[in-house]
């Protein structure tokens, strides 16, 4: 029996190392765009009360459903609705209210798979102004929008008009997110519909995805803001080896004034992926004296 891949399922984080992640499968990965991760549209996936547990999980706004199986999860903003199929997680107070939680699959979401694979911080939590690139039909960003909650904001920029569309519908239901059909290579096209964000989070796998994060800080990031980035290996340098390119595109965000602090490998649930996060223009450090 082969030992599991590092990096999974509540695995730790490598800190500066990206080699840890064996190259494990896929196993269980719903098609993007078809999936009905098992809920269906309308109807709870999960039954709550008694037999589920709800708990905080280390990231604010982020859970964890303890059943059969343990299982991340965000609190839905919209009760009674699902996004995508995903399952819902219904759990009844002491007080006989409700609070309804959306299951977080890992297989469908970078971010997920990065809290999954123990990233320390995700910078993402209630309150947060966050720059979504790569928004694609809003999956995660429904997901980031249950994290910041009312007092947070989500513009979500995504290019293709067919992706779009299903985003500019998940945003009608869900106040505070922003959704904008834009080339996050040109930020000065949406520079009036976005105000400075506490974090950008990046996903749009193209081979200069550092300088379009950088282009976007610069408009858009706090000093002392943060980023996450997902880097997808082969769609940078095939050549290379996933290891040599995360190493690479980590020295490209240091000289645009990027900190990396951590990283973290996306396997077994995105094959050749990891996750980048730090600070942005951060403030130097008094010198002891």
């Amino acid at each position: 029996m082969r030992p599991p891949a590092r990096g999974g399922r509540g695995g730790r984080g490598f800190g500066g190392r990206s080699d840890g992640g064996g190259r494990g499968g896929r196993g269980g990965r719903t098609p993007r765009g078809r999936g009905r991760g098992g809920g269906g549209r309308g109807g709870p996936g999960m039954k709550g009360g008694s037999k589920v547990v709800v708990v905080p999980h280390k990231h604010d706004g982020v859970f964890i459903a303890k059943a059969k199986e343990d299982a991340l999860c965000t609190k839905n903003m919209v009760a009674g609705e699902s996004v995508y199929g995903e399952k819902r997680v219904s759990v009844q107070n002491e007080d006989g209210t409700k609070v309804e939680y959306r299951v977080w699959n890992p297989f469908r979401s970078k971010l997920a798979a990065a809290v999954l694979g123990g990233v320390d911080n995700i910078w993402i939590a209630p309150g947060a102004r966050v720059l979504y690139l790569g928004a694609a039909s809003g999956t995660t960003v429904s997901h980031v929008s249950d994290i910041v909650g009312p007092t947070g904001l989500v513009y979500a920029v995504e290019f293709s008009h067919r992706s779009g569309r299903d985003l500019v519908n998940m945003a009608k239901k869900r106040t505070n997110v922003i959704p904008i059909i834009e080339d996050a290579r040109h930020p000065a096209k949406y520079r009036m519909l976005v105000g400075m964000v506490d974090v950008i989070f990046s996903d749009v796998a193209q081979p200069d995805q550092a300088r379009i994060l950088a282009l976007n800080a610069s408009y858009f990031l706090k000093n002392g803001g943060h980023f996450v980035i997902s880097i997808k290996a082969n769609c940078i340098d095939s050549t290379q080896a996933p290891e040599a390119v995360f190493a690479a595109e980590v020295e490209k965000l240091k000289l645009e004034q990027f900190k990396p602090s951590e990283q973290v490998t996306l396997e077994p649930f995105e094959r050749d992926h990891a996750c980048v996060v730090g600070g942005y223009r951060m403030p130097k450090k008094p010198k002891a004296t």
